[in-house]
């Protein structure tokens, strides 16, 4: 039988802002939730309930401070390395806009942030950043649940990072505004046991 971590990592994306409605990166910018956002936070408190969370790592942007507090979790650490990715000159701009500037398709994961005088994160920085959130949830897992509230880029790079994956591989785990995920184990092994829940 493993005798291994009993809990559950939660990835809880914080609920609806203007930016994530209309697709424009936010990085550092600190918007507010709108007020679909304070419900889709409050939304998950019925299905977040029943855990016994024995952490709540949450980004330092009030968008995500707002969404755990609403949703019901007791936050522990406020956790600089959760913030999202630091998009550089390409903050509060679409793929859409970034990729008509181009000329051709731009996405975050395969070609990172704008270049230059303003260049933002790479992916290997950010995967650097959600290794060390992981070491920290999973020295906490043998007593219980842990909840990481934050944003969409950043917590599909550390569910990649959490599967031995190389953070661009966080480009196959869309997860909406007000959504969270589940990393668990299956025979020791790390897995997704749950994507993209409300």
């Amino acid at each position: 039988m493993f005798d291994g971590p009993v809990g559950e990592i939660v990835v809880l994306r914080h609920g609806q802002t203007e930016w994530s409605r209309t697709g424009q990166h936010t990085g550092t910018t600190d918007l507010p939730l709108l007020p679909e956002g304070e419900d889709q936070a409050r939304g998950l408190r019925a299905a977040l309930g029943g855990r016994e969370f024995v952490e709540v790592r949450v980004s330092p942007l009030q968008r995500a401070r707002r969404t755990a507090e609403l949703a019901g979790l007791a936050t522990t650490a406020v956790d600089p390395d959760l913030a999202e990715i630091d998009y550089g000159g390409y903050e509060g701009r679409t793929t859409a806009e970034i990729s008509a500037e181009l000329g051709r398709e731009w996405s975050v994961w395969w070609d990172g942030t704008v270049p230059g005088s303003s260049p933002g994160e790479t992916l290997a920085e950010v995967g650097q950043r959600v290794d060390r959130v992981l070491d920290r949830a999973r020295a906490r897992l043998a007593d219980g649940d842990v909840a990481l509230v934050a944003h969409g880029h950043v917590l599909r790079a550390l569910t990649a990072r959490w599967l031995g994956l190389p953070p661009e591989a966080g480009a196959l785990f869309a997860l909406a505004a007000g959504r969270y995920g589940l990393l668990g184990h299956e025979h020791g092994r790390p897995v997704l046991t749950g994507w993209a829940l409300h």
